[in-house]
């Protein structure tokens, strides 16, 4: 069948799914393989639980109602590239070291104040998500927001092929995924192909006039700019820098939110300044930015019956620890602790970023700093820390601490599950 049929065949149907688990009625199925399953042996369970066709690549698993293709996976990135090329509604692509997930939620809610707004859903922003993603952009949306993660070089390329953004967006460069793109300067190439993508096809980027890098790249596009710099296209001041909640202003109006960290204040002005880009007015996305909650322990402050925590275990990389740290440093309490789990994907310079986290977090005057994981027991012993080898060592050691009247800073990558702390906090 050709990938013209197919689309034709995917007009005709509700949706697309690679999973048997949450099959969608009258939807095609693409039978994806990965390194301990394959999609194909689940292909007559997805057709008998109402799917009404499956993509399949393997000889032996096609029959009735069955498209047997080369490359099931390929096929549904190649079929979301052509739906793509039939959409006639903006589109804004983001990447970034840090940051993607919260700014891509603060977009959604500011521009859904005006527009049917579909986002990505969690953090399905690879090879896989994206396509699934453009797949479910239809004929009543008016404008996307896509997320587009990656951790070696041409995978930005190869996401913006497929979502092919008239508005560009790159949160930030940091210390991400160091092994899989070579170094920080590899970091800086890699999300950079999102320019590359706008430059090649004249679209616009959206960008931070503060980030120098970020100005540097962009030099020659059509810029949308925020920042605190005076000749930026929608200038902020940041308000109480003391206070747990971030607060900004600009021109006029304030913004107040539920987020913890001055790191998050170009992720609020970068949604906001979208926004007004899309003729929402500045008042319209002070609304929507008090009524954004984070989520999924992201920059949360949560207040127990014991302790007052600051959950940002979602993920971590030495940018987004050193800038947790910092904030939490400056914030305005009595009794601090900070419990920081190991940082993943840093390759040879995992020894050196984890003993500069340790020191920063030893230098800001905190009762107690709590080391979980292999990369900081790595680390030389020292009175101004404890190491823990994994969360049940740590675990054991709350259990027995019983920490009260605290504000907690929780921070490690996704691996680390720190999450599972609260309950003990």
């Amino acid at each position: 069948m050709e990938l013209a049929d197919l689309y034709d065949v995917f007009l005709t149907c509700d949706g697309v799914s690679t999973d048997t688990r949450a099959i969608g009625q009258n939807s095609i199925f693409f039978a994806l393989k990965g390194a301990n399953f394959n999609g194909n042996a689940f292909a007559r369970e997805a057709l008998e639980k109402g799917a009404r066709l499956a993509v399949v690549d393997e000889e032996e698993y096609s029959g009735p109602n069955c498209i047997l293709v080369d490359n099931a996976l390929e096929t549904l990135q190649n079929l979301a590239r052509f739906h793509r090329n039939q959409l006639h509604i903006p589109i804004i692509g983001l990447t970034g070291s840090n940051g993607k997930t919260t700014t891509k939620e603060l977009m959604q809610a500011v521009l859904a104040t005006r527009y049917r707004t579909l986002a990505t859903k969690g953090n399905l922003n690879n090879h896989i998500g994206v396509p699934l993603t453009i797949l479910s952009i239809n004929d009543q949306h008016e404008l996307a927001i896509i997320e587009m993660g990656a951790n070696h070089q041409r995978e930005i390329a190869f996401l913006s092929s497929i979502c092919q953004p008239d508005m560009g967006y790159i949160t930030n460069f940091g210390l991400a995924h160091l092994e899989g793109f070579g170094g920080k300067e590899g970091v800086i190439k890699g999300k950079s192909e999102l320019y590359d993508f706008v430059r090649a096809h004249q679209r616009k980027v959206l960008v931070n006039y503060d980030d120098a890098k970020q100005m540097e790249k962009t030099e020659g596009l059509e810029r949308v700019t925020f920042g605190t710099h005076p000749q930026a296209g929608l200038v902020f001041k940041p308000k109480d820098e003391s206070e747990a909640y971030l607060s900004l202003e600009c021109e006029g109006v304030s913004f107040t939110t539920h987020l913890t960290g001055k790191y998050n204040f170009s992720n609020v002005a970068a949604a906001i300044t979208l926004g007004k880009y899309y003729q929402v007015p500045l008042e319209e996305a002070s609304r929507a930015i008090a009524a954004y909650q984070p989520t999924n322990h992201r920059s949360q402050i949560k207040e127990t019956e014991r302790n007052i925590l600051v959950m940002d275990a979602y993920n971590a990389n030495p940018s987004s620890m050193e800038a947790a740290l910092e904030n939490f440093g400056t914030l305005n309490a009595r009794h601090k602790w900070a419990i920081l789990g190991d940082m993943f994907e840093l390759g040879d310079s995992a020894e050196e970023q984890h003993l500069h986290i340790a020191t920063l977090a030893t230098s800001l005057n905190l009762e107690k700093v709590l080391l979980v994981g292999t990369n900081f027991c790595r680390l030389p012993a020292s009175k101004n820390y404890e190491q823990f080898e994994d969360l049940n060592a740590l675990t054991e050691f709350l259990t027995v601490e019983d920490p009260r009247q605290k504000h907690i800073l929780i921070k490690g990558s996704r691996g680390m599950k720190l999450e599972r702390l609260e309950p003990l906090l």
